[in-house]
Formats: C-alpha cells, sequence, structure tokens
C-alpha cells in the first residue's frame, strides 16, 4: 500500500515510504517538516493492514485528524491531517504504479487473419504428410483381462 500526506498549501506529497515513519523537525526524523511549530520528533506514522496509524510523540503544538487533537488514531483516506500549523490530506493508493503497456496494439485486417490461418493450416498438411505413414503397427494384442481372471 502507498500512502502519501498531500500539503493542502500545494507542496509536493510526501511518500510514506518505510512501514515505521518519524515525523518531525530533526534532522535524524523519517520526515522531516522544517516548521517551527513542529516539535523536534512530532509524531510517528505506521503503515500496517491497510491503515496508517498515528501517535503523537507528546508535541508541543500537538497533532490534529479532521480538526480534532489526538494522541492516537487510524487515519483513512481523505482524512485532513494537521501536523503543528501544517495541513495534509490523507491519500492511500497502490504499492505499484499501473503497468503501461510496451507496445502499441497491433490492428490486423480480417483478409490479413484469413491469409495467416490459411498458411498456418498448409504448414499443418505439410507437417502431417512428413511424417511416415507405412510404419506397421499392430492393434492391442494384449488381452482386456489378466489371465488369472479368465479361470473364474
Amino acid at each position: 500500500m502507498r500512502a502519501q500526506l498531500v500539503p493542502l498549501d500545494g507542496g509536493p506529497p510526501h511518500t510514506l515510504a518505510k512501514e515505521l515513519v518519524v515525523v518531525g523537525r530533526n534532522a535524524g526524523c523519517d520526515l522531516r517538516l522544517d516548521h517551527k511549530s513542529v516539535s523536534k520528533q512530532h509524531c510517528v506514522l505506521v503503515k500496517t493492514d491497510g491503515l496508517v496509524l498515528l501517535r503523537d510523540l507528546g508535541s508541543t503544538n500537538g497533532t490534529r485528524v479532521n480538526g480534532q487533537r489526538v494522541r492516537r488514531a487510524a487515519l483513512l483516506p481523505n482524512d485532513q491531517l494537521h501536523i503543528a500549523g501544517l495541513q495534509f490530506r490523507v491519500v492511500f493508493g497502490p504499492t505499484e504504479p499501473p503497468v503501461s503497456p510496451s507496445e502499441p496494439t497491433q490492428q490486423i485486417e480480417a483478409a490479413d487473419i484469413n491469409e495467416l490461418l490459411a498458411r498456418a493450416n498448409n504448414q499443418d498438411k505439410k507437417a502431417e504428410s512428413a511424417v511416415e505413414s507405412n510404419i506397421p503397427f499392430r492393434v492391442n494384442a494384449l488381452p482386456d483381462a489378466y489371465p488369472e481372471e479368465n479361470k473364474q
């Protein structure tokens, strides 16, 4: 599962690349938010079972989900997350981007399909005639029952 925090001020989204992401102002944080209202270690986000769990780490200015101050919360898609003075929208998505075809789809006319089928049919006939049909064979000479069974 891919989870992102999209700033409501229009900045670039922050992808939660790890399963456990420490958010704060400190240089050692996984997601560094350089704003004076953000604590050095503000909160932690944990991706698990298709959810993102949040825990405030005793921050000075608090963490809010949809306007309500929380210590712990499960984040849902499109929740509004306020980390001190910064506002984000929570976005979930697939782990990998959709695969685009490497080559465009080729269109074949009906006449071309018929020609290809005719060629394949001719090649099958040639392959069959190349096999020797003069090989002697016998119809199953083995009895259908074991000799012991016939005694009964």
